[in-house]
């Protein structure tokens, strides 16, 4: 049986940046696991209880298609991709089923496991945005990715997204709607942004 808040649950896999910082090419495309970090970061998704993933596509789109097995994805091209995240967001959010709630995950976080993602969803209340929240060497818990976006809140975090902000702006302006889930056991929450930071991948 299906958990209640699993159902009607899409994750929007945003991965269209060039990786310009990490100087590798696309992130998306990354070796891990035997695999690409797309490709892997899209079946933890899938095996922690969301029933579609889009996966947001950009920087070398033709050929993260070409070089990926993303078929039982949906595959979104974002072909303004370098204005920042917002687009991509937008363009997440409206390919995802119409009533679904939305999960938005980064593909730059390797630590994401499929406990990760089915806690979100185990832990979701009706009309609230749940966010995985990862403890700092300084012992505060912060907010970080995936975060849940209820059906009734995601119209209005796309319509916030603009520049290089997914749903920020929409979280700094509601933050009594935010519930954390401490998931630190499963990762630190890092995002692969410099090569000093390639450790995450091993």
């Amino acid at each position: 049986m299906t958990h209640p808040n699993q159902q009607g649950t899409t994750a929007v896999l945003l991965a269209a940046g060039s990786g310009s910082r990490l100087g590798l090419g696309p992130k998306a495309l990354l070796p891990f696991r035997g695999r690409t970090l797309v490709e892997v970061l899209a079946g933890v998704l899938l095996d922690g209880g969301c029933r579609d993933v889009v996966i947001v596509l950009g920087a070398e789109a033709e050929k993260v298609r070409e070089t990926t097995d993303l078929a039982k994805y949906t595959v979104a091209h974002n072909p303004d991709w370098q204005s920042g995240m917002g687009g991509s967001f937008r363009l997440g959010v409206a390919a995802a089923a119409a009533h679904d709630h939305v999960l938005i995950a980064l593909v730059d976080q390797p630590g994401l496991t499929p406990e990760t993602v089915s806690r979100l969803l185990a832990a979701h209340a009706p009309g609230r945005v749940t966010a995985a929240a990862y403890r700092g060497a300084d012992g505060i818990i912060r907010r970080g990715h995936p975060l849940l976006l209820d059906a009734t809140l995601r119209a209005d975090a796309a319509a916030s997204a603009t520049g290089d902000a997914g749903a920020r702006h929409f979280l700094r302006a509601h933050p009594e709607l935010i519930d954390l889930v401490d998931c630190s056991d499963q990762s630190g929450g890092g995002d692969l942004d410099t090569p000093d930071q390639l450790g995450l991948l091993s």
